[in-house]
């Protein structure tokens, strides 16, 4: 008898693509921050999802990204973004990510025409039929068709190759049913949330984890959270969270998502390129004192080479330097 593989477990890191000067991957760049965040002892890998703006790279790029990301993981394992616009591709994505070694992908409802619950259903249906991999059901409905709790219960009831789901609908109560609802008869089902928000409170109610974009940005936050969370640490994780809030919202509501996370990287020390979609003079200047505010708060969470960038009024004639030291050292006592 086959052992089966263990449950998805753990923080997966949707990571940015960075660019050169000519618009393309730059694939030196993007080989070192997967390396960078290996070392910070994240749980996983999750490229091609939204944070990898995989909908405006071309297919061919998709599949070079992910012989990249897997090429560096390091032993980690890999969950996949899949979603195509048929089955026929999502089906031919998912035959490359079980060649370069994943362990699942993730495949979200169908995207721009509006389906019926039936309709999707089936959809699931015909990809865990013929998938060589394990799939994730990914809801997201800002972006795609939003897949019921009734239908993704019976997919998980149904289909062995279907073995967990990502929620992004922020939706605290859907996922509260979701884990009473489909881990009561399949505890191997794995739950993860999408939306850093969330992250403690999910994992009070038994998550399994997430795919959280801002762990590629501050790793060492989220991670520490995690691992509180699984300790069973409320208070730390609490305050851990509150943290978190702070750098989450800078980023995620900057202008052009995901430029406010590319800036992030940036202030991390990588070269993340320009934006493969055009952003107004506007908007230029509104992520320029957006990362400002970015940098002083990374300074302020320890991160040294944030500092350089961060300029406020009153940090005039202050070591902004000694100030970080300071931050770093009572951090690494705790």
């Amino acid at each position: 008898m086959s052992r089966q593989p263990a449950p998805i477990r753990g923080i997966f890191v949707p990571n940015i693509v960075p660019y050169d000067a000519k618009g393309r991957i730059d694939e030196d760049e993007l080989r070192r921050i997967i390396r960078w965040l290996g070392e910070k002892n994240v749980g996983g890998f999750y490229p091609n999802g939204s944070m990898g703006e995989f909908i405006r790279l071309s297919y061919e790029e998709r599949k070079r990204v992910l012989a990249i990301v897997c090429g560096e993981a390091g032993g980690k394992p890999v969950l996949a973004g899949a979603a195509e616009p048929n089955v026929d591709l999502v089906l031919e994505m998912c035959r490359t990510c079980a060649d370069l070694g994943c362990r699942a992908v993730s495949i979200t409802g169908p995207y721009y025409y509006k389906l019926s619950q039936e309709s999707i259903e089936a959809y699931f249906r015909e990809l865990a039929a013929k998938s060589p991999i394990d799939i994730i059901v990914y809801n997201i409905p800002a972006f795609s068709n939003e897949i019921s709790i009734p239908v993704l219960k019976r997919l998980a009831l149904d289909c062995p190759r279907i073995v967990g789901t990502k929620d992004t609908s922020r939706d605290m109560c859907r996922f509260q049913h979701t884990l009473h609802e489909i881990k009561s008869q399949r505890p191997d089902f794995s739950v993860l949330i999408g939306w850093e928000e969330l992250l403690c409170t999910a994992m009070f109610m038994g998550a399994d984890g997430g795919t959280l974009s801002s762990c590629g940005v501050v790793p060492e936050v989220v991670m520490k959270l995690h691992q509180q969370c699984v300790a069973g640490d409320w208070d730390g994780a609490r305050a851990t969270q509150f943290k978190l809030l702070e750098v989450f919202a800078l980023m995620v509501n900057a202008p052009n998502f995901p430029e406010g996370f590319r800036s992030g990287y940036e202030l991390r020390g990588f070269k993340a390129g320009h934006a493969r979609f055009p952003i107004s003079s506007g908007e230029s200047e509104t992520i320029a004192g957006f990362r400002t505010k970015l940098a002083c708060l990374l300074a302020e969470c320890g991160f040294a080479e944030a500092a350089s960038e961060c300029r406020t009024p009153s940090s005039a004639g202050v070591n902004v330097d000694a100030i970080v030291h300071a931050v770093l050292q009572e951090i690494q006592s705790r």
